[in-house]
């Protein structure tokens, strides 16, 4: 599988190459600027970050945060930090992504538009559940080692980002990168974290596990045969948190990788390798 690994690595070279490790007192930024990737930064500990104006995260106490770059991101964002009377910002420029199509026909009509009373009112009670899943903000930074992949062997299937066609209706934009493998193959978390959901048999996702990496940076792998974790249970980076499948709404056995920050959805992939910023 090494051309397959290659391919990974090009896709998110060719999507968001390290940026410059803009550093000044009281900031330093690093990570990949374009659309579906991510500004890591280090600044004072417990330091307010604003992005664009808003406060949306708080540094760690070892002054370590992340920002988010959703797929529709603009092509600039400001990012400022503020402690006490001290405070820094810095302007960074947003590249835009290449995003592809793709087109999946012999899905079964009532996993694209369900219709049935019963269906819809299983959804709604999963949508609840993936909210409060989301919604975690756990006071950590085990996002700042980067990731490692989930799978040892794999091969692209849709890349991130990509506009989905179903059964030849256009469905939301494909916020997750899918990594074919064989059912049973073992996935291992790509950083520590806290399990926030196990749920093994939803009806799009099928088998999910949701990790809380730290300020809301939350990755997600659906699709499973087997769930190997439990929620509350913290994980340590290259853990086996559970095997590959195609339960849920899927076409045959693969992971489908997702990450998101907050509201923000984001393309894992990125984080693969990255490092945060050094201390002054």
């Amino acid at each position: 599988m090494i051309a397959a690994r290659r391919s990974f690595l090009l896709g998110a070279g060719a999507l968001g190459l390290a940026g410059p490790a803009w550093s000044r007192e009281g900031l330093a930024l690093d990570g990949r600027f374009v659309q579906g990737g991510f500004a890591m930064g280090r600044t004072w500990p417990r330091a307010i970050v604003f992005v664009d104006g808003e406060a949306l995260t708080t540094a760690s106490a070892a002054g370590l945060f992340i920002v988010g770059f959703d797929r529709d991101a603009a092509a600039s964002a400001r990012i400022e930090v503020l402690s006490g009377v001290r405070r820094e910002s810095r302007d960074v420029t947003i590249a835009p992504g290449d995003f592809a199509i793709t087109r999946i026909d012999g899905l079964p009509p009532q996993t694209v538009t369900p219709t049935a009373p019963e269906v819809l009112a299983r959804i709604q009670r999963e949508a609840a559940l993936k909210t409060e899943g989301f919604a975690s903000r756990a006071d950590a930074d085990h996002f700042n080692g980067g990731f490692i992949r989930p799978l040892e062997t794999w091969r692209v299937t849709s890349r991130w980002g990509a506009q989905r066609v179903l059964n030849g209706t256009p469905a939301r934009p494909h916020y997750g990168i899918d990594l074919g493998a064989p059912t049973g193959t073992v996935i291992r978390a790509p950083a520590d974290g806290l399990v926030t959901l196990a749920e093994p048999d939803l009806h799009f996702e099928g088998g999910l596990t949701l990790i809380d990496h730290g300020q809301g940076l939350i990755s997600a792998y659906l699709h499973q045969s087997r769930l190997d974790v439990r929620p509350g249970e913290r994980v340590v980076q290259g853990q086996a948190i559970g095997r590959v499948g195609a339960s849920g709404r899927a076409t045959g056995p693969h992971l489908c990788w997702r990450l998101k920050w907050r509201d923000r959805n984001l393309d894992p992939s990125l984080l693969v390798g990255a490092e945060a910023p050094p201390p002054a």
